[in-house]
C-alpha cells in the first residue's frame, strides 16, 4: 500500500506541519507501506519526494522541505492502486475540510477528520454554537465580522465591552496553534488586536479571559470512541503565542493532569461528547478550561492537533498505553477503515436503487 505523507501548506502554521511530518516519518511501520513525501510550499506548489525507504533515510526535517528533486506532484498517482493519504496539515487548506473534500471527490482514503468536523473543528464560532447545543458549556464570546469593523470600529467595541469584561482574548475564527491570538485589558489593545486577526480571517472571535488551567484530552476512533488521560499546559504567563508553544518549546507539557478521579473522568467524557458533536472519526484532541471554582468549559476540538513526538496528542496516548509508533499505524487504520465502510454503504445504496428500479419497471410491464 502506497502511504502518501502530505506536508507544509499555505498555513501559517507550516513549520508545525513539517515537525509533525518529520517525527511520523522517522516512526512508520515501513515493512507495511510504500511511503511518499509530499511537500506543499508556502506558495500552493505540490512536490513529490523520492520514496522513503526506512525512518534513517531522512535525518533531519530540513531534508523534507529541500527535496533533492522536485518532481511536480500529480494527483493521478492517489487513483493508482492503493493509496492512503496522510495529510500532515494544520490550520487552513489542511485541517478546516478543503483537502478533506478533495481526497473524497478522488475517492481514496485518508487519515483525519472527515470533511464535517474538519470544518467545523476549525471554525471557532461554528463549533461553540454545536458544542453549546450539545450542553458543554463555553466560555462567553462574541463574533466580529469584517464588514462591521469597516463600518464602525467604536460600535463594535462598545457592543463586547457591554457583553465581556477584560481580559479579553482575541482569536481569528478560523486558526489554530495561537496564531493571531492576543490577550487583551483595555479598549486601545482590543481594536489594535481585531486588526491584527483580521490579517488572518475575514471573522473574528472574542472571547471572555479567566483564571484557567488548560487541560487537553485526546481522542482515537470511529464509531468507537477512546480517550486518554488528561494532560496540562502548565503556564508560567497568562498567554502563550505560536513561537513559544511550538518552536522555542517554553510550554510545559505535565502528563498527566495533575487532576481527581472524579475530573478526570468529567473531562474524558466531555472530551468524548464534543467529538461526537461535531462528528468527529479518526484522530482530535479536546481543549479544555479548568476555572478556579472548578467548573470545566469546552474551548475547541482540534481536528489535526500537533503530531511530534514531544507533542501533546502522543504523549497522552503514551501514558495511556498507546506508544507513538502504534499510534501512527492505528490512525492509519482508522482512515483506511472509515473508507471502506462508506464505500460499503454508498454500494448497498447503489444496489438498493437499483432493485427499486427494477421492482418498478415489472410492475409496469404487468400492468
Amino acid at each position: 500500500m502506497k502511504l502518501y505523507v502530505i506536508y507544509g501548506g499555505k498555513s501559517a502554521e507550516h513549520e508545525v506541519s513539517v515537525k509533525s511530518a518529520f517525527s511520523i516519518l522517522q516512526n512508520i511501520y515501513y515493512d507495511y507501506y510504500t511511503v511518499i513525501p509530499v511537500y506543499i510550499t508556502y506558495e500552493g506548489n505540490w512536490f513529490r519526494g523520492a520514496e522513503v525507504e526506512s525512518r534513517e533515510s531522512i535525518i533531519s526535517k530540513d531534508e523534507l522541505v529541500n527535496i533533492e528533486e522536485k518532481i511536480p506532484f500529480s494527483f493521478n498517482e492517489l487513483t493508482e492502486g492503493e493509496s492512503v493519504a496522510f495529510p500532515v496539515l494544520h490550520g487552513p487548506n489542511g485541517e478546516d475540510g478543503t483537502i478533506q473534500g478533495l481526497f473524497e471527490t478522488l475517492g481514496i482514503p485518508y487519515v483525519g477528520a472527515g470533511v464535517l468536523s474538519s470544518a467545523v473543528g476549525m471554525d471557532k464560532v461554528l463549533s461553540k454554537v454545536i458544542f453549546k447545543e450539545a450542553g458543554l458549556p463555553v466560555l462567553p464570546y462574541k463574533e466580529v465580522k469584517v464588514r462591521d469593523w469597516r463600518v464602525d470600529q467604536e460600535a463594535v467595541c462598545e457592543a463586547i465591552e457591554t457583553e465581556i469584561d477584560y481580559p479579553i482574548y482575541v482569536k481569528p475564527v478560523n486558526l489554530g496553534s495561537s496564531v493571531g491570538i492576543t490577550r487583551t485589558l483595555n479598549k486601545e489593545e482590543l481594536i489594535q488586536a481585531i486588526d491584527l486577526a483580521f490579517n488572518y480571517d475575514y471573522r473574528v472571535v472574542v472571547e471572555k479571559g479567566v483564571q484557567v488551567r488548560e487541560i487537553e484530552v485526546a481522542i482515537l476512533g470511529n464509531e468507537d470512541v477512546h480517550t486518554s488521560v488528561p494532560g496540562e499546559l502548565v503556564k508560567q504567563k497568562a498567554f502563550y503565542a505560536y513561537e513559544d508553544k511550538y518552536l522555542n518549546q517554553k510550554v510545559i507539557r505535565e502528563v498527566p493532569a495533575d487532576l481527581s478521579p472524579e475530573l478526570t473522568k468529567k473531562v474524558r467524557k466531555m472530551a468524548a461528547k464534543a467529538f461526537e458533536a461535531i462528528n468527529g472519526s479518526g484522530i482530535s484532541r479536546a481543549d479544555f478550561f479548568l476555572a478556579e471554582d472548578g467548573e470545566v468549559y469546552i474551548n475547541e476540538v482540534n481536528t489535526f492537533p500537533g503530531f511530534t513526538s514531544q507533542s501533546m496528542y502522543p504523549r497522552v496516548w503514551a501514558k495511556t498505553g498507546l506508544p507513538y509508533a502504534d499510534l501512527i499505524e492505528e490512525v492509519i487504520q482508522l482512515g483506511v477503515r472509515r473508507h471502506n465502510d462508506k464505500y460499503k454503504l454508498s454500494t448497498k445504496i447503489t444496489r438498493d436503487d437499483e432493485r427499486v428500479e427494477m421492482e418498478s419497471a415489472n410492475v409496469e410491464m404487468d400492468t
